[in-house]
């Protein structure tokens, strides 16, 4: 953080951009055109937002527990802040899908019966473990610190070459989406990988802790790299992009993190087995995470606040 204390963070005001809420919070999208690109087909568009929404709702969440439980004050804000970041990039994200299916009801017209989309709240908190479509490293939990940031690396590095590379979607607002979070993803990389190079190449409990935290959480990212059908074919049509694209620039930075950290070269990547968590196969820790964060909602139906 450029701040000299945590304190001073609560009161600079320059940057509440980065924040899914602050008090000088301006709509990244505004302006930005809403047309669903022509030959794509809205049900695919609407799948992809769920999948990268996703990603960000749920690691959003697991970080968000963390707070109160970082080694130090700072540490509490950084996850808030990066935790806040990832919130802000959902709500574009489910906002995104809930637009292109109401897009795609109206293009279905009456003939097939039309339809009332849902909006960021229900995508978010009315819909059941099967029906998200995270990778299942975002719901993981973490043992420890040096676990959160293990997972916290895997997840920003590969995050921040797919959002890198959506800056050029032929869909305006994935593009403006991009844009906005590739600011926001390295700064995400920036501080799990100090992190990981401070316990690696700390002392010897605090490098055996890091060496067995990346030997738990790094096979784990296969999935991350194995295309979903959806994702192939907005991939041909220029919306979206192949995530096995990613994996040299993964390979390469989790690389020189090890390296620097004093830590042996990062273990294979193991090929993903049974099923992902792109087709809504999830374990019960999605389960748990998803009963906590929907509760209020589901207990009060429409509930405003």
């Amino acid at each position: 953080m450029s701040f000299d204390d945590a304190y001073d963070a609560l009161t600079d005001h320059d940057d509440d951009t980065r924040w899914a809420y602050g008090t000088g919070f301006a709509d990244p999208l505004a302006g930005v055109p809403t047309i669903v690109p022509d030959g794509v087909e809205p049900a695919d568009l609407v799948a992809y937002c769920l999948m990268l929404g996703d990603d960000a709702l749920v690691m959003s969440h697991r970080l968000q527990q963390w707070v109160t439980r970082a080694p130090e004050l700072e540490d509490e804000m950084a996850l808030a802040n990066i935790g806040l970041d990832l919130l802000g990039q959902a709500r574009l994200l489910l906002s995104r899908a809930g637009e292109v299916e109401q897009a795609g009801f109206e293009q279905a017209g009456v003939a097939q019966g039309g339809g009332t989309a849902r909006d960021e709240d229900a995508l978010a908190y009315l819909r059941d473990p099967g029906d998200f479509r995270n990778v299942r490293l975002a719901e993981r939990a973490d043992e420890d610190f040096a676990h959160l940031v293990a997972r916290l690396l895997v997840f920003a590095t590969w995050r921040l070459a797919l959002l890198d590379r959506l800056t050029g979607s032929r869909d305006p607002i994935l593009a403006a989406i991009g844009a906005k979070g590739v600011k926001e993803a390295t700064y995400h990389r920036e501080y799990a990988a100090g992190w990981v190079v401070r316990l690696g190449d700390g002392t010897d409990l605090s490098h055996t802790r890091m060496r067995a935290a990346v030997d738990a959480v790094e096979p784990l990212a296969g999935e991350l790299f194995v295309p979903h059908a959806i994702e192939l074919r907005l991939t041909a049509a220029g919306v979206a992009v192949d995530p096995s694209a990613l994996r040299e620039e993964y390979d390469a930075v989790l690389a020189e993190v090890h390296r620097v950290a004093a830590l042996p070269p990062p273990p294979p990547i193991e090929a993903a087995t049974g099923g992902a968590g792109r087709d809504g196969v999830h374990g019960p820790e999605l389960v748990e995470i998803l009963t906590e964060m929907q509760e209020l909602a589901r207990a009060v139906p429409g509930g405003v606040w």
